[in-house]
């Protein structure tokens, strides 16, 4: 049976394909104002310029691809019971190949009914605009996003898969963004835990780091894994 390998990954995993960081110098947040944009305040406020926002990601994820990092996770599928939970909203990890993906801030390409969270719409490349008048199967809709001052619907199954894993690797995160960083604590004691970042924050005792981008970062923990196999 192959050992369950799961890998927490943040903004720094898509970094290299082109994708604004939020919290870095010169990130989204430095651009506009986060509570404006990505909040359920600011979401009742100005919706307008909260689906202008996003259908500007929108088109920005259109025009990157899948780095050597996400590939490299797939590879690992032959390997490993691999899934990933992701504070990325963009597809990258799916458009790559991994079949085993948690999205825990939501997915840009999806909207939602305002009425009805269950009732979840995807996008198309040719239909990539919203407003606040747009309207799918009779409902208005905002972005599939988790807004700051919402809760994380999907950190519950996330901690099941951190508390089963075999191997546990967290991958371009500052472990600043909670319920996210709170992840490490759940792994279970005496599991191997890699850390891949090339400023890597303060971790504890016995986590393995691995200062560089996430591409390189994913080669090294494929070689280390595989010498330990």
């Amino acid at each position: 049976m192959k050992k369950k390998l799961v890998i927490s990954t943040g903004a720094g995993m898509s970094a290299e394909s082109g994708i604004s960081t939020f919290r870095d110098s010169g990130g989204l947040w430095e651009k506009y104002p986060v509570m404006e944009v990505a909040s359920a305040d600011g979401f009742a406020r100005n919706p307008k310029l909260v689906h202008e926002f996003y259908n500007a990601r929108r088109r920005d994820l259109l025009k990157a691809e899948p780095n050597a990092g996400h590939r490299g996770l797939v590879k690992l599928e032959e390997q490993f019971d691999t899934y990933i939970i992701t504070q990325n909203v963009d597809d990258l990890h799916e458009r790559a190949g991994s079949r085993n993906v948690l999205h825990l801030h939501g997915e840009l390409m999806k909207v939602r009914a305002i009425d009805d969270e269950t009732k979840v719409y995807k996008l198309t490349p040719e239909a990539l605009e919203t407003t606040p008048d747009t309207v799918i199967d009779g409902h208005r809709v905002r972005p599939h996003i988790v807004f700051f001052q919402e809760a994380v619907p999907n950190i519950e199954p996330a901690i099941d898969l951190v508390q089963e894993a075999d191997v546990f690797v967290v991958i371009g995160t500052s472990l600043n963004v909670y319920p996210a960083a709170g992840l490490l604590h759940y792994v279970r004691r005496g599991v191997p835990v890699y850390y891949i970042d090339p400023n890597p924050a303060s971790v504890p005792a016995g986590v393995t780091v691995l200062k560089m981008g996430a591409s390189e970062g994913v080669e090294k923990l494929a070689e280390l894994l595989s010498e330990q196999a």
